[in-house]
């Protein structure tokens, strides 16, 4: 069939194009994503997409289509916490990379830790390579990650078609619509809390939205160059979602530290991973920030666990 019904409707640029319902985004995507389309086709729902903007209801179905064809991690055990999942796609320019450490603390109080990810941008640092720089290899595939672990996965071990997608932006130089997909997947059988972020105010509606329909479990914050992990210079403002249901958990606080005690200014792999390796063993303080991002983690994971099953 292809897609170019639905290149009709959401090619007519800002203003004339229309929004797909969740069923047409998710019969779209799905054909993206199994690679039944031509290479014109996807450049064009590509750009189409970046003009127009998702709606909730087609992020929802980009999310169907996607949950339905992704390698899952399977559940843990009956009673086991929710398995906290970090998507990792921007890394570090500015400042270390900081969601293997918060991945590393969130494992230390017990919680299974699922970091999923790929290179989205060039001459960065990833915090995959600063996992495996600490001895954490990415999984071949898919396997339960049991309380108290770190395991992450490539996004093309999740699902290549995804991985291609992702990587439209190496030729075309724009996000698409996989961008926000994987910001928001929960690759897995069981339970999951979804530590994610936005850099973009006008993300921020889209993403509640999304959380709300589809009665995820999420924590959202303002994030560090698009990363999972929190701002160390910063406090922001923290928004849950348990079963889809909204609440504030901390309103941001102003101002921006000048200086992070113990943070190194080479941000490379090896700094980095020596930096991460200080903060566990206690030789260098853990950030506030990312002291407090953990705390509203583990109250989120006992409230889901004390939640019935949707």
């Amino acid at each position: 069939m292809g897609i170019s019904q639905y290149i009709k409707e959401i090619g007519r640029g800002a203003r004339g194009a229309k929004a797909l319902d969740r069923a047409q985004a998710a019969d779209l995507f799905g054909q993206v994503l199994d690679g039944r389309v031509t290479d014109l086709e996807v450049g064009a729902f590509c750009v189409a997409m970046r003009i127009k903007g998702e709606t909730p209801d087609e992020m929802c179905g980009f999310l169907d289509a996607t949950h339905a064809r992704v390698a899952a991690v399977p559940a843990g055990p009956a009673g086991s916490p929710p398995l906290v999942v970090l998507p990792s796609y921007n890394g570090a320019r500015k400042l270390p990379v900081l969601t293997p450490l918060l991945a590393l603390l969130l494992a230390r109080e017990g919680l299974p830790v699922l970091l999923h990810g790929m290179r989205t941008e060039a001459r960065r640092v990833l915090a995959s390579d600063v996992l495996e720089a600490l001895g954490t290899p990415a999984l071949a595939a898919p396997q339960t990650i049991a309380p108290g672990t770190v395991a992450h996965l490539r996004t093309e071990t999740l699902h290549p078609g995804l991985a291609r997608l992702l990587s439209v932006r190496e030729v075309v130089g724009l996000r698409n619509p996989a961008h926000s997909v994987v910001k928001l997947l929960a690759p897995c059988a069981g339970p999951a809390l979804v530590v994610t972020s936005y850099t973009h105010p006008e993300y921020f509606d889209l993403l509640c939205a999304t959380f709300a329909a589809r009665g995820m479990h999420a924590l959202l914050s303002r994030g560090l160059e698009g990363e999972a992990a929190a701002d160390p210079r910063r406090a922001p403002r923290y928004d849950a979602f348990v079963c889809g249901a909204h609440q504030v958990l901390e309103e941001q606080r102003p101002g921006t530290a000048d200086e992070v005690p113990g943070l190194p200014t080479d941000i490379g792999v090896d700094a980095t991973a020596a930096y991460t390796r200080r903060v566990l063993a206690g030789e260098a303080p853990v950030p506030q920030a990312l002291q407090r991002q953990v705390e509203h983690i583990l109250r989120l994971s006992r409230q889901i666990t004390e939640e019935p099953n949707p």
